[in-house]
């Protein structure tokens, strides 16, 4: 049985992960709010095995067993402690074993192997995974119409990861990944893929430029989506949104070149999105 995570302690995991997903979910209502700590904390112990020290064949293995006690829940088997929050969600709401698979399929990427400088093909599946998919469920509990919902999750996902991936160039450096496209990079004149070195070439801004373009798209088509949609089913995802756009924002006016400053956003911004996302 996985012993990294259980997931009955879920809001203590998303609280973990950070404050602006946390609030974002903290303005559903409760059995959503619930619902959606169970898919992040689950989300959080495959994360942490694939990013943890420790032989790449036992971080692999451990997915591997998440993978089959997730299934089990679908073929009705007896549910394992670590599942017991997240069963009754999986029934509630109706959440797809595929996008539970494709969390697990992203962060075996990372487990595998340091991902280094992808092709753009190779970081879309990588953001479909451990972005998009998580999308996919979310929306199910946010009750978004089946049909914008895949789209949703389609854009606003890719908007998010592409934004972690900009604003997280340092700290994926430093444990030996660069998730930059091999294709911008190039463009840019940089030939070594090697992560600290590649961080730090003087020219990584124009490599980091192509994202940041494709993020505000994403950002873009998710917003339209959103305005055809019910208020009360959007609230989170516009949060979500208006969030990580800021950050974005945040990084676009520091700029990609080294040394680069954390981004983050202030306290008094994100309770005052907090509060207008709630209230309209």
């Amino acid at each position: 049985m996985p012993d990294e995570t259980v997931l009955v302690t879920a809001s203590a995991a998303v609280t973990a992960r950070g404050s602006s997903f946390y609030m974002a979910l903290r303005i559903l209502p409760r059995e959503q709010r619930e619902a959606m700590f169970q898919v992040y904390a689950f989300c959080r112990a495959v994360d942490d095995i694939a990013d943890r020290d420790g032989p790449r064949p036992d971080r692999v293995a451990g997915l591997a067993r998440w993978r089959r006690d997730i299934a089990g829940l679908y073929l009705g088997r007896d549910i394992p402690v670590h599942l017991a929050g997240l069963a009754p969600v999986i029934r509630r709401f109706g959440l797809d074993q595929a996008d539970f698979d494709a969390i697990i399929d992203g962060m075996v990427m990372d487990a595998e192997r340091d991902i280094r400088a992808p092709d753009w093909s190779t970081l879309d599946l990588y953001c479909d995974r451990v972005a998009s998919a998580v999308g996919r469920l979310s929306v199910r509990i946010f009750g978004v119409p089946e049909e914008p919902a895949r789209a949703l999750a389609h854009d606003l996902g890719r908007a998010l990861q592409l934004t972690n991936i900009l604003r997280d160039l340092d700290e994926d450096a430093a444990i030996g990944r660069l998730y930059l496209p091999r294709e911008t990079l190039a463009g840019a004149g940089i030939t070594d893929t090697e992560p600290s070195a590649a961080v730090l070439h003087p020219n990584i801004a124009a490599a980091c430029a192509p994202l940041a373009h494709r993020a505000r798209e994403h950002f873009a088509r998710a917003a339209s989506i959103m305005d055809g949609c019910r208020r009360a089913v959007v609230r989170s995802p516009r949060l979500m949104a208006t969030v990580y756009a800021a950050i974005l924002d945040g990084i676009e006016q520091r700029g990609s070149a080294p040394p680069r400053q954390p981004v983050r956003l202030a306290k008094a911004k994100l309770l005052l999105a907090v509060l207008r996302h709630r209230v309209f």
